[in-house]
């Protein structure tokens, strides 16, 4: 198989198995990508292309294959021209806005560590402002395949690149839906994960306090794969957060237990968008359902609210605080509708912020209460496709539209995976989108690759499994397990299933431990002065339950826990040592509760 051909329709594994085998090196692979790209140079993939001048030096300190040291070892990765890569300019879209970067972007510096091999920047829309594809004084970033459609915005140059083989992945940026409206149409994985647990650090801005650096990939298995690599804490950025969970993404793997996704109804895509969109969401809907995958109705009209307020509201202002002063120096290279855009930041007020600051928590509180019902919302990534004309015609409104369902992921904190899903029945790609709270983002991942499976028609696929003929041991459990909690994952994935809601009897307290790097509670047994507390009852099989709890650090354990209708079962208990210096959260009933108080 051709390098080109290898990379566009294999995954980053197939391509190591290549080098493993001496089918293909390095240096043929990077040789294929620079005529490839030379092939493709009309359709604008690139601000800085392939060159050996920044390439060979990569390439020279590769050696010998090492894929347990560098487990990226002679893969070619695109940047975002956004993105610091030392010693190449960053333009962000501008060439008067132009500077040689001084240092790698953080997560650069990551990819490169392990053995990647950059191989150029990325055309995009002007200061990440746009989900279009269109707003780059370098050109209109098209795809061959398709160069009347739009290619997605503003990660369009990135996108396109791992669609055609340029790439195995490429790194792209996320504040409005720039990491995964243009991976929906261009057929490929996009992975938005929760901010900051990627370092921005070495990221022009756009929204400083949302925006997120994001993974273009083949598969969701490579997605994961890099964001493995890159999701190192950084202490230099001051919007970096640490994976309080310590989801190692190297663990994901598909779902093997039951599943509960969320869904909107498909006329409200319908009304939105396309009826052809709206009919492909069926669909994959249908598909899911009859994998075994429980699916219930939910109201996105509250999100829908929500995102509106990213460029309707205070937060372009951000934009403003970025670029104002550089728009207003009158560069002839600046795209007259991103400098409307960007502008408009500038009439916006310390009220108008807080207020809506006000609403969106508002808002928020009660979508959480139906998020927690479920593992995950599955909604189209786009309500539909646009012409490249007729973005031209109205390049606001249309943009408008690409980002209904995306506008709000990164003001609620959520993390997003883009999934391609078959085509509409006219033939235009379609693709959904997977959407998780913040910190779930290891649980996103191991679910969207059984959902990937399911949409693909891969034959591997494996049916979710029924354990309730198998000895099983039922266990109780009161904080990040719970259903719909960032460690949840851990516990269906070892095929364990929920059987009751309920209390404990009213004898433990609840403590919020300390000095731990995540949050985790503490249940005590105490007769005198304890309450009820609210936990669940989950079943596994026991074959897997020592595997489960070697997880458990201390001071944490299982032990025996008595439920409020009389009944001992194994439950997660707390050294009594470990509540030192711990805050007691007994008064709040329960986990859950206290963690909605944030």
């Amino acid at each position: 198989m051709k390098p080109i051909q290898l990379l566009k329709a294999k995954g980053i594994n197939s391509l190591k198995a290549a080098y493993i085998s001496k089918q293909v090196t390095p240096e043929k692979v990077i040789f294929s990508i620079k005529k490839e790209s030379a092939r493709l140079k009309d359709h604008n993939i690139w601000i800085t292309p392939p060159d050996d001048q920044f390439i060979k030096p990569y390439l020279d300190k590769l050696g010998d294959p090492d894929f347990e040291n560098k487990p990226l070892w002679g893969v070619p990765f695109a940047i975002k021209d956004n993105i610091d890569f030392s010693p190449l300019n960053t333009t962000a879209g501008c060439a008067s806005f132009s500077y040689p970067a001084k240092d790698h972007a953080y997560a650069v510096e990551k990819l490169l560590e392990a053995g990647a091999l950059p191989i150029g920047k990325t055309n995009m829309d002007q200061f990440a402002t746009g989900l279009v594809g269109t707003r780059s004084p370098f050109g209109v970033t098209t795809h061959p395949d398709r160069p009347e459609l739009i290619s997605g915005g503003s990660s369009s140059g990135s996108a396109i690149a791992v669609a055609c083989g340029l790439a195995s992945f490429a790194l792209g940026t996320d504040t409005a839906g720039s990491g995964r409206v243009p991976a929906a149409f261009n057929e490929i994985v996009g992975f938005k994960p929760t901010r900051g647990l990627i370092s921005c650090r070495g990221v022009v801005p756009a929204c400083k306090s949302i925006d997120c650096l994001s993974i273009f990939t083949n598969n969701v298995s490579d997605a994961a794969m890099v964001a493995n690599i890159c999701a190192i804490f950084d202490a230099s950025d001051t919007y970096a957060r640490r994976n309080q969970y310590n989801n190692d993404f190297k663990s994901v793997g598909a779902y093997t237990g039951k599943l509960r996704l969320g869904f909107i109804d498909p006329d409200w895509v319908t009304s939105r968008g396309s009826s052809s969109y709206a009919a492909a969401y069926r669909d994959s809907l249908r598909q899911l359902e009859k994998s075994g995958i429980e699916l219930f109705e939910f109201d996105f009209d509250v999100l829908y609210r929500i995102g509106q307020e990213l460029y309707n509201g205070p937060w372009v202002a951000e934009r403003s605080l970025a670029f104002g002063d550089f728009l207003d120096r009158g560069h002839k290279d600046i795209i007259p509708v991103t400098n409307q855009i960007i502008k408009t930041g500038q009439s916006k007020t310390a009220e108008e912020f807080f207020s809506a600051q006000y609403r969106v928590k508002s808002l928020k509180r009660s979508v959480m209460a139906r998020m927690n019902e479920i593992d995950a919302l599955i909604t189209p990534t786009v309500p539909r496709n646009f012409t490249i004309e007729e973005v031209q015609q109205s390049p606001i409104q249309t943009n408008n539209t690409l980002g209904i369902f995306t506008n709000h992921m990164n003001i609620m904190d959520f993390c997003g995976i883009a999934i391609p899903a078959k085509r509409t029945r006219e033939g235009s790609p379609f693709g959904i989108s997977l959407i998780a709270d913040r910190m779930h983002d290891s649980k996103l991942l191991s679910l969207a690759t059984g959902v990937e499976r399911i949409l693909s028609g891969d034959q591997r696929v494996t049916p979710l499994k029924d354990y309730s003929a198998q000895h099983t041991i039922e266990l109780v459990v009161c904080g990040a397990h719970l259903s719909g909690m960032p460690l949840n994952h851990q516990l269906v994935k070892l095929g364990a299933e929920l059987i009751e809601v309920t209390r404990t009897a009213d004898e433990y307290k609840l403590y919020a431990l300390s000095g731990e790097s995540i949050e985790r509670p503490g249940l005590v047994h105490d007769m005198e002065k304890g309450s009820m507390i609210d936990v669940e009852i989950w079943r596994m099989p026991i074959s897997n339950f020592g595997i489960f709890i070697m997880g458990i650090p201390r001071p944490l354990g299982i032990g025996k826990v008595k439920v409020k209708n009389g009944q001992v079962k194994p439950g997660f208990i707390c050294e009594g040592s470990g509540i030192e210096g711990a805050t007691d959260i007994t008064h709040h009933g329960g986990w859950r509760t206290y963690m909605q108080t944030f």
